[in-house]
């Protein structure tokens, strides 16, 4: 995995991931999360649907520079109006910061296409711009995936983060398939990437925006 690929899947990485929890904060609130060992099976989930898709997308925007149209198919692929929201607002927070550690003409035309890109798209374009390949970023988007929800279990419900850290580790199959499937994916016409669906995380999404505006919640998503 290239450094630059580490950088982007780093927590540390200002991009603004630590203020989404990928619909963990939800499932807690409806108390589908409770205990540690209730995450392997939301993050399994999340992993194989809304993680297997960025990935896919984060691989192909690696070879692939036709952002317009990157950025309506992962639209049409995530039918949720606060996913749509959540996607952009971290590829915004992402293309900020990652302009500036790898400043490229490519990046500075991805953002004249698509100022607001999703997430999995820039994290893709800056991949391959710093020498990355298309494993490299989407192994990095499918770990997000996983490592931004358990993080925040930790927050909400004061898990042990080394047994919280253990679920995450015994993913890394799971993690390798996911990228491995997502780079055969690079070259493809964007029309004609995965399209898994996650109906859950969409309600999930649709729930918590709704909540969120009525109470305070500690999460963006």
């Amino acid at each position: 995995m290239g450094i630059s690929a580490i950088l982007l899947a780093d927590s540390r990485f200002p991009g603004g991931g630590h203020v989404h929890s990928g619909g963990l904060e939800e499932a807690v609130a409806r108390g589908l999360i409770r205990e540690v060992r209730d995450l392997p099976g939301f993050l399994h989930g999340r992993l194989w649907t809304a993680g297997y898709l960025a990935a896919a997308f984060a691989a192909a925007s690696v070879v692939c520079r036709q952002w317009t149209r990157l950025d309506e198919e992962l639209d049409a692929r995530t039918p949720s109006p606060a996913q749509r929201a959540a996607s952009r607002a971290q590829g915004r927070g992402t293309a900020r910061a990652g302009r500036i550690a790898w400043p490229s003409p490519v990046i500075d035309e991805l953002l004249t296409a698509t100022p607001r890109p999703h997430h999995p798209i820039i994290t893709g374009a800056l991949t391959g711009v710093s020498g990355g390949t298309p494993r490299d970023a989407a192994l990095a988007v499918a770990y997000l995936a996983v490592s931004g929800p358990a993080s925040a279990a930790v927050r909400l419900l004061g898990f042990d983060p080394f047994a919280v850290n253990a679920v995450v580790a015994a993913l890394a199959p799971d993690l390798d398939a996911v990228a491995d499937k997502a780079a055969d994916c690079a070259g493809t016409d964007p029309a004609r990437l995965p399209s898994p669906g996650s109906p859950a995380l969409d309600l999930l999404a649709e729930a918590h925006l709704r909540h969120h505006q009525e109470e305070v919640r500690l999460f963006a998503s």
